[in-house]
């Protein structure tokens, strides 16, 4: 690919550094304003403590995440593919446009959505995030964007948990005001939120915002983290397969279907296995199991509704929908379906009055008197 695809959202230094040109050299300088390595304590080089880096490795192996979920994205986009899962290391979301960190070199999602707005002149590109960890470096790419509408679900804990960014307050500048939403879940892991809390978060904001936003494409910042089987220190929720398998099929309702999930963080290989099998099987369609009904049947916990509460009360200005997403956050899933349904039901009405509609126009045009002059249709 072209420089000018990674130069879409991160700088020319940036891209001469963790591009190709190299690092590292034993402890090479930082180019144009690009942070030095360090030395890690196992003797070799790194961006920080826990983002190592390998001259002979790690530019090729960022550039071929990069490039994987751009060709995914665009040809998903042109029709070509249905929908897809990129699975692909190094993840992306933290990297910032002249920053690398948290194991991310190249912002995989954030330039397959500006080259989708900038070469294929898609005007709304729907990002949602549900690594446990805030994607700083995607949140700051679009900030100003009304293009790209990003949304993250994320442990934030008043800032105390790695980024330390993606408060609810942060809600986008300028004529992006609006179109950055985080759901930023405090309180620590006692208990861990599970899948209670996300399906809550979907139902109340995720989903009406996007279907109000009415995306061309839906990517996916698809990390595992929060799956069960990941300590504290590395998230400590307990979201299973299944509410991931869950959380895909919702969002096909989008776009016509046209979903990209591209693989960030999780570092439990079984669990992420597990997750990544599921969430394959909404992408192809299949049928998966449901998630526990002991977490269907759960209410969502009291700090998990605060935190939705905070976003919503940011954002119910913008999006219309959030007023109905409101009146679902205090409820258990088993509760919430009637409403849901309903509400799904109302949109299908809506769309078939539509029709209707259309059809009966077009039946009286086809029996206009034969001295009426048709213009020639503007479609």
């Amino acid at each position: 690919m072209d420089g000018c695809v990674w130069q879409s959202v991160h700088s020319e230094a940036h891209v001469a550094v963790f591009g190709g040109r190299g690092a590292g050299g034993g402890g090479a300088g930082a180019l144009g304003g690009v942070r030095q390595l360090v030395r890690l304590a196992c003797g070799g080089l790194g961006v920080d403590s826990d983002t190592a880096w390998s001259d002979a490795h790690t530019p090729a192996a960022a550039r071929a995440a990069a490039g994987a979920v751009l060709d995914l994205a665009v040809r998903t986009a042109k029709g070509e593919l249905r929908n897809g899962f990129a699975v692909v290391r190094p993840p992306g979301h933290h990297a910032e446009p002249n920053q690398a960190m948290g194991f991310c070199f190249f912002n995989s999602v954030a330039i397959a959505a500006r080259i989708l707005h900038t070469r294929h002149r898609l005007q709304r590109i729907l990002i949602v995030d549900w690594d446990v960890h805030h994607g700083n470096g995607t949140q700051q790419i679009f900030y100003s964007d009304p293009h790209v509408l990003y949304m993250s679900i994320h442990r934030h804990d008043d800032g105390n948990f790695f980024p330390g960014t993606g408060a609810a307050s942060e809600a986008g500048a300028g004529p992006g005001l609006g179109y950055t939403v985080n759901v930023a879940w405090c309180g620590g892991t006692n208990p861990p939120l599970a899948d209670a809390e996300y399906l809550a978060a979907f139902r109340s904001v995720i989903m009406p915002i996007a279907k109000e936003y009415d995306p061309e494409i839906v990517l996916v910042s698809c990390g595992f983290d929060a799956a069960a089987g990941h300590p504290a220190p590395l998230g400590g929720y307990q979201v299973s397969a299944a509410c991931f398998a869950h959380m895909t099929r919702e969002l096909q309702q989008l776009a016509g279907g046209r979903v990209v999930l591209a693989l960030e963080g999780g570092y439990d290989l079984p669990a992420m296995c597990d997750c990544a099998q599921e969430c394959v099987r909404a992408l192809l369609g299949e049928r998966g199991a449901a998630p526990a009904l002991a977490e269907l049947a759960r209410v969502p916990h009291a700090r998990a509704q605060a935190a939705l509460r905070a976003t919503i009360a940011v954002h119910a200005a913008t999006w219309r929908g959030l007023k109905r997403g409101a009146d679902l956050l205090a409820v258990s899933a088993l509760d919430a379906a009637p409403a849901v349904a309903a509400a799904r039901l109302g949109r299908l009405q809506t769309e078939r009055d539509a029709a209707d509609t259309c059809q009966a126009m077009a039946t009286l045009s086809m029996h206009q008197p034969a001295h009426t002059h048709h213009q020639p249709s503007d479609h």
